[in-house]
């Protein structure tokens, strides 16, 4: 199947999942993995997620801004990779600033509404929380045709 900058069959594991590996490339070049909780937008073939500033993604991608996000079926009967250049949110300062705006609504994607807003917008500032966002530019892998 020919690759395309996301693919139906590709982006179909994107509509029924939202954990995935990301890979981001260490100073020596090798492949840095992280299990991370996303977000898709459709409208646009964005992925995102949060993060705390300071992880080694975080100091890989301000160096290297490629990113490859793996995602697979329960039981590995299928999986695609997404790939991009991510681009970053700031670093959450104030519970009102466009930082949280954005944390918030990745939180809603995923996970829903949280039971106290005011308690996690203080928490990601304190935690220096970020938003990680990249277009998918190309994908690749394995998915059957549906049966």
């Amino acid at each position: 199947m020919p690759d395309t900058p996301g693919s139906a069959r590709h982006l179909s594991l994107l509509a029924d999942h939202s954990r995935g590996v990301l890979v981001t490339l260490k100073k020596d070049g090798r492949p840095q993995l992280s299990n991370v909780d996303f977000a898709y937008d459709e409208a646009d073939r964005t992925i995102r997620f949060s993060t705390t500033d300071g992880r080694a993604k975080i100091t890989n991608l301000r160096r290297d801004p490629r990113v490859s996000l793996h995602v697979t079926t329960e039981g590995g009967g299928a999986y695609a990779v997404f790939e991009g250049e991510a681009t970053l949110s700031a670093v959450a300062a104030a519970p009102d600033d466009e930082a949280v705006e954005e944390l918030v609504d990745v939180y809603r994607a995923v996970q829903g509404e949280h039971p106290d807003w005011d308690e996690y917008r203080t928490v990601m500032v304190q935690d220096r929380r970020l938003v990680v966002r990249f277009r998918i530019e190309h994908s690749y892998g394995w998915v059957p045709d549906p049966a």
